[in-house]
């Protein structure tokens, strides 16, 4: 269930909200989880544009993106991480319409620590979120 920030210089993206989309599927995938409503309603991406003025490089270039991903512990081995961060770049630059954005995206992953997770108003750690995948799992068999 990660959360996706995406940070750019207001009018990076024509469509901020397809791009919220692609991302948070693709990490979904990616990631491997059941395709239940609990992942589907608390796997989102967040697309935040600044002020051309805010973000700079040494240089003073501010054509750069920032994409931050947040999962629970765990949620990514090597071949996810790998696979999170070129895919992401991807769409971000296909997004953005430049194909050169790819050398100047930055993509961070990140954990949250056990316990670290709230959902629901509650802090889940790891097996917390599992158990309660698995109970929705079993809750949507039986109705089936």
């Amino acid at each position: 269930m990660p959360m996706i920030d995406v940070y750019a210089v207001a009018g990076t993206f024509g469509d901020r909200h397809q791009l919220a989309v692609d991302l948070a599927t693709a990490v979904m995938t990616i990631e491997q989880v059941p395709d239940i409503p609990m992942f589907r309603r608390n796997t989102a991406a967040f697309v935040h544009e600044l002020p051309a003025d805010s973000l700079s490089n040494v240089d003073g270039d501010s054509t750069y993106v920032r994409v931050q991903v947040l999962t629970n512990a765990g949620a990514l081995d090597r071949d996810k991480q790998l696979a999170v961060v070129e895919q992401l770049t991807r769409i971000v630059a296909t997004a953005a319409g430049d194909p050169g954005l790819t050398d100047r995206t930055w993509v961070l992953l990140t954990e949250a620590v056990p316990g670290g997770w709230g959902l629901g108003g509650h802090a889940n750690t790891n097996e917390e979120l599992v158990l309660a995948a698995r109970a929705q799992i079993a809750d949507l068999k039986s109705h089936q």
